[in-house]
């Protein structure tokens, strides 16, 4: 079984499925971000500032939507962790 918890620098990230999509949370000092896609896994990627907010921007790539969800905790990009079941995620 894959990974869907992840941690680092203060950083953690939370990998799950629901009925509709593959989400992707991350959590650093009580701010929080999400990338969200289909649960298909071919959709563009929805970031928000919350599992549930409203979508803030679409991304056909897994790296420009965790640069976005990065710039909404403070972090560089390079600093997220992603679950290794997340890896995928992206077109």
């Amino acid at each position: 079984m894959t990974d869907s918890t992840a941690t680092s620098e203060g950083i953690t990230a939370r990998y799950e499925e629901t009925e509709t999509e593959r989400l992707l949370t991350f959590e650093r000092d009580g701010a929080t971000a999400a990338v969200g896609q289909n649960v298909e896994g071919y959709a563009m990627l929805k970031v928000r500032p919350t599992a549930d907010g409203d979508e803030l921007e679409r991304y056909y790539g897994f790296d420009m939507a965790l640069d976005h969800a990065a710039e909404l905790l403070g972090v560089a990009q390079h600093d997220l962790p992603v679950p290794e079941a997340a890896d995928d995620m992206g077109m």
